[in-house]
């Protein structure tokens, strides 16, 4: 297995503390929501960044962690990581070109494994629906205690409603100030038309002059099973 070294997970002290209230919600969710996809409406909302210091929280509270890159059109989580040899993604395994153990990263943070994106794929949607990609879902949750999946904002393109059909629960990042109540409304729409419920969404960016001690990172907000904090 392939190990990289992540030196960025821990976010600062009023954003570790976001969080791990994050981490609490998402476990209070219910065992049986294990599988979560996570999106939003347009990109640089700060998506992969939450996900991404999620999942690692989860793994430093304990949990076997796997965070998957499905945003296989534009990736940023391989700038993440310090990669001292050549690392096989997802798009890898899904066009068979490699085993799923070969794409399985290992970290330097104990129980936090991550499956890059790989390279670009001219049919990303297609991919991702695929029954290999159903089966490598039911092939992890049995390994892991958390799968986070990462996708591409589905206010651009359709691949986390393809992905959501493998998942338990979806959460929608939300850019504060940025994205209109309506797009919201269009975004969650899209997702309840899908097998997959919504569990939550995450206001982010938002403004320390306007909400104090949540930092950068912001308040969660109000659909699904988060409730306000």
């Amino acid at each position: 297995m392939v190990k990289v070294k992540i030196s960025d997970w821990k976010a600062d002290t009023s954003m570790d503390e976001a969080y791990k209230a994050l981490r609490t919600n998402i476990q209070f969710c219910g065992a049986d929501k294990k599988v979560i996809a996570f999106t939003s409406c347009t990109p640089n909302e700060g998506k992969s960044n939450v996900t991404f210091h999620l999942a690692a929280s989860l793994a430093e509270s304990g949990k076997s962690v796997l965070l998957i890159d499905a945003d296989l059109r534009k990736s940023v989580l391989m700038g993440r990581v310090h990669v001292e040899e050549e690392v096989m993604g997802l798009t890898h395994y899904l066009s068979k070109q490699a085993k799923l153990s070969d794409v399985i990263c290992a970290t330097n943070l104990p129980k936090f494994h991550i499956i890059f994106s790989g390279v670009v794929p001219p049919n990303p949607a297609e991919l991702l629906g695929s029954r290999l990609f159903k089966d490598m879902i039911r092939l992890v949750r049995d390994v892991y205690d958390y799968i986070i999946v990462d996708t591409p904002p589905l206010g651009r393109v359709i691949d986390c409603a393809v992905v959501a059909d493998s998942c338990d629960g979806t959460v929608i990042v939300i850019e504060s100030g940025s994205i209109s109540y309506h797009f919201v409304q269009d975004i969650k729409g899209q997702l309840e038309k899908t097998n997959c419920p919504i569990i939550g969404a995450i206001l982010n960016k938002v403004d320390t002059k306007e909400y104090g001690k949540y930092g950068k990172y912001g308040k969660y907000g109000k659909y699904g099973e988060y409730g306000k904090y």
